[in-house]
C-alpha cells in the first residue's frame, strides 16, 4: 500500500518538475529562434503548463479508464474556483474590484457550456475534439489580435514583460537538457500517477472517477494553487483570478480537446447528474467577484473552501 501512495507521489512530483522543465525548454527555444515573446506567452506558456493535465488525461483514455480523463479536467475546475481561490483568501485579503477580468470570465463561462453540451453527446470523441481546439483557437487568436494591438497603440512596447521562464542568457545545451527532461519525464509521470490511481481506487472500491475527481484533480492543481497564493500574499489580484480562469478555459478545451483525438472518452452519467453542473455552479459562485466589484475576503475564503470540502465528502461518500 505504501508503494502505491509512493508512486501517487512520485508521479506527481516527476509531472510538476517535468512541466516546468518543458516550459523552460520550449519558452527560450521559441524566443532563440526568432518567435516573439507576445506569441509565446499567449501559446507555448499556455500549453507548456498544462502539460501535467494533458498526458494524464490522454494516458488515461488510452488505459481505458476514461473516468480519471474526465475527472481530472471537472475535478480541477472546480477545485481551481473552490479551494485555489479560497485558501489564499483566508491568507489576505485579494482586492478583485480592481480587475477587469469579464472578458475572460465570461469566454471561460461559454466553454464550460459548450464542453457540457458536449458531454450530453455521451462521449468525447474526435468530433468533440475539433470542436473544443477551433473553440480554443478563436479565444487565442482574439487574444492576439487584442495584445497586437495595445502594443501598436504604445500601451506596452517598452516594458513588454517577458514570458515564464525566459531566461535570455539560457545556452542551447542547458535548452535541450531542459527539452529532453520535459518530454521523457512528462509520459513517466502520467503512467505512474494513473497507474497507482487505478490501484487506490480498487483497493478503497470506489471508481477511477472518483480518483479522478478528488485525488488526481487535487494534484494537479497544487501549481495554480501555489500561485495563487504567492499572488494573495504580494496583493496581485489580477494574477491570482487571472490564472484560474486562464487554467479553466484551457483544461476544458485544450485538455480533453487534445485527449478526445487520441482515444474517445465515455462520459459516465454521474458527470451529467452531478459533478458537470458543480462545475458550473461553482465557477457562476464567483460572479460578484467580477461583474459587482466584491473583493475577495476572508469570508469568502472561509465560504469557497468549505463548500470544497463539503462536495469531496460527497463525492466520496
Amino acid at each position: 500500500m505504501m508503494m502505491i501512495w509512493g508512486g501517487v507521489v512520485v508521479g506527481l512530483v516527476i509531472l510538476l518538475l517535468a512541466g516546468d522543465a518543458l516550459v523552460k525548454g520550449a519558452v527560450n527555444l521559441s524566443l532563440r529562434i526568432g518567435i516573439p515573446a507576445l506569441i509565446v506567452s499567449l501559446t507555448v506558456v499556455a500549453f507548456g503548463t498544462s502539460a501535467p493535465e494533458l498526458l494524464i488525461s490522454i494516458n488515461a483514455a488510452i488505459e481505458d479508464v476514461p473516468g480519471i480523463a474526465l475527472g481530472n479536467v471537472v475535478g480541477s475546475n472546480t477545485a481551481n474556483i473552490l479551494l485555489v481561490l479560497g485558501i489564499p483568501a483566508l491568507l489576505a485579503v485579494m482586492h478583485t474590484s480592481e480587475c477587469d477580468t469579464r472578458k475572460s470570465y465570461v469566454i471561460m463561462l461559454a466553454a464550460s457550456v459548450l464542453f457540457i453540451a458536449l458531454a450530453f453527446r455521451g462521449v468525447f470523441d474526435w468530433m468533440s475534439g475539433i470542436i473544443l481546439l477551433a473553440a480554443l483557437a478563436v479565444i487565442l487568436g482574439d487574444s492576439l489580435r487584442e495584445a497586437l494591438a495595445h502594443r501598436r497603440a504604445g500601451q506596452d512596447a517598452e516594458d513588454e514583460e517577458e514570458p515564464e521562464g525566459a531566461d535570455p542568457d539560457m545556452p542551447w545545451w542547458k535548452i535541450l537538457l531542459y527539452l529532453s527532461l520535459g518530454l521523457v519525464g512528462l509520459p513517466f509521470g502520467a503512467d505512474l500517477l494513473v497507474d497507482s490511481s487505478v490501484e487506490i481506487a480498487k483497493i478503497f472500491g470506489v471508481s477511477d472517477t472518483v480518483i479522478g475527481l478528488t485525488l488526481v484533480a487535487l494534484g494537479t492543481s497544487l501549481p495554480e494553487l501555489a500561485t495563487t497564493v504567492m499572488a494573495a500574499l504580494r496583493r496581485q489580484a489580477d494574477v491570482a483570478l487571472g490564472n484560474v480562469i486562464g487554467s479553466n478555459m484551457f483544461n476544458l478545451l485544450a485538455i480533453i480537446g487534445v485527449a478526445s483525438l487520441i482515444a474517445p472518452i465515455p462520459v459516465d452519467p454521474e458527470f451529467l447528474r452531478f459533478d458537470l453542473w458543480v462545475m458550473l455552479a461553482a465557477s457562476m459562485l464567483i460572479f460578484p467577484l467580477v461583474f459587482l466589484g466584491k473583493d475577495l475576503t476572508r469570508l469568502w475564503g472561509i465560504a469557497l473552501s468549505a463548500l470544497y470540502l463539503s462536495y469531496i465528502a460527497l463525492v466520496i461518500l
